[in-house]
């Protein structure tokens, strides 16, 4: 058998295994998907009429609001989904399975790849039932082509590709499961204080930097010109290098600290 198809095999057995393992917590995913939901919810029923008049600059207009509002949960359900993943691998590691893991015959890299795997097709899969509730309430994308949706599907796999190997290295660097979660929490919090809610241009002078600088934004507007056919501009690109970096960093990070000799 080549490496290649070893290497396969061995990443198809570690994702059974950790979607297997995500059967025995189902708390922590159902508190992960509820989270987004509730604030669709929560910003469509409470706060629609007066955020869609903030934006529109007059009248009210619900449906307008849940267009722009969408996109930003849907990214941010992207976001919630590697919590979970760091806790996981943290919890491999101070329980002992990495280190057997390391003594037996496999692919070594197999086992990030398969927690990687894993937390992408959760967070897909999160994403959908996101979006078939945004549907229910009235999200419509009625312009978008068959092309952009490919391409909108393909960015949220991108962006939650790359948050799940920073996930992958918070979860190997910290001391407990608990520690994780902590660590875990700017994934959660970056879309907060992103576009997803109100535009960037509508916030504080001091606080709109923020609000730009970061992955989620550029992410969010692409995500909204594919789906609304509003105006991209240079948020694409943008996030594909955000993307990209990330990625990078978080394989670099998690292959560095799996491959150290335990303590």
């Amino acid at each position: 058998m080549s490496s290649l198809s070893l290497a396969a095999r061995d990443s198809f057995t570690m994702l059974r295994r950790n979607l297997l393992h995500a059967r025995r917590y189902p708390s922590l995913t159902l508190n992960i998907l509820l989270t987004p939901i509730v604030l669709l919810l929560l910003f469509v029923y409470v706060f629609g009429d007066v955020m869609s008049a903030g934006i529109s600059g007059g009248g009210a207009d619900r449906s307008d609001y849940i267009a722009y509002l969408v996109p930003g949960i849907l990214l941010m359900t992207i976001g919630a989904t590697p919590a979970g993943t760091a806790i996981s691998v943290s919890m491999d590691m101070t329980e002992g399975v990495m280190a057997r893991f390391r003594t037996m015959a496999i692919h070594r890299g197999s086992v990030l790849v398969g927690h990687v795997l894993g937390s992408v097709l959760q967070a897909i899969l999160s994403v959908v039932l996101v979006g078939a509730v945004a549907v229910a309430i009235g999200f419509r994308s009625t312009d978008a082509t068959i092309l952009e949706w490919i391409a909108a599907f393909g960015l949220l796999t991108l962006v939650a590709t790359a948050f799940t190997w920073i996930a992958v290295g918070m979860g190997m660097a910290s001391p407990n499961a608990e520690a994780a979660s902590n660590n875990a929490l700017p994934l959660m919090l970056l879309p907060l204080i992103s576009s997803a809610f109100v535009p960037a241009d509508a916030m504080p002078g001091w606080f709109q930097p923020i609000a730009e600088y970061q992955p989620f934004t550029p992410a969010i507007e692409t995500l909204r010109g594919l789906l609304l056919g509003s105006e991209i501009g240079d948020n694409g690109w943008i996030t594909v290098a955000w993307c990209l970096g990330l990625a990078a960093f978080g394989y670099r990070w998690s292959t560095a600290l799996f491959s150290r000799d335990p303590k």
